[in-house]
């Protein structure tokens, strides 16, 4: 294959990756919407955590949520608990790296606020001590995932919400990822400012 048709062949697995996502996700993802519009509107926050390129979706979220999406609005609520380096490697070194976000769960989690969870694989050892601690503090879970959700998908209330990408491919459940957290944002604002597309 050359390098032209290599490169083709990545938009069209990206399109079949969306498309299949589009199908299988769009109603969960309404679902989620409304969670994180309810939780944010009734002063309760959103908490979300990754590793990797996983914390820079998380991040991302969170900036978009705190900063602005599209339009200018009023502040959203919500922490990214992957972005303090001081709190991770103090944790990470006295109670192993496991325990980086259960820790500023148990601190910071309130009932009634949301945990966005995201995770390639639903598995990251991290992640599910996350999610476990997040239910112990009465709070909902988003999880975001793929390859078929791994560990995470087993410890889902039925009250939480699983956006899990059909997909086993990596970068493709980046990609989506991104764009589910995108349609959140664009969800929250529809809401908040009393439109629809």
């Amino acid at each position: 294959m050359d390098m032209t048709s290599r490169m083709t062949s990545h938009f069209d697995d990206a399109i079949d990756a969306f498309r299949a996502s589009a199908r299988e996700l769009a109603p969960t993802l309404s679902s989620a919407v409304d969670l994180l519009f309810g939780a944010l509107t009734n002063n309760a926050r959103i908490l979300a955590c990754g590793n990797g390129g996983s914390a820079a979706d998380a991040q991302h979220f969170i900036a978009e949520l705190v900063g602005r999406f599209e339009r200018d609005r009023l502040p959203l609520a919500g922490i990214a608990l992957n972005t303090d380096t001081s709190i991770m490697t103090a944790v990470g070194n006295d109670y192993g790296f496991n325990t980086i976000f259960e820790r500023q769960i148990n601190a910071l989690g309130q009932p009634g606020d949301v945990l966005v969870a995201i995770s390639t694989s639903g598995n990251s050892a991290n992640i599910v001590r996350a999610i476990e601690a997040a239910h112990e503090r009465e709070m909902q879970i988003i999880a975001i995932t793929g390859k078929g959700g791994g560990q995470i998908n087993a410890l889902l209330y039925e009250t939480d919400i699983h956006l899990c990408v059909p997909h086993d491919r990596t970068m493709r459940i980046q990609e989506v990822h991104i764009m589910l957290l995108h349609a959140l944002c664009d969800g929250i604002d529809a809401l908040l400012l009393g439109d629809t597309l």
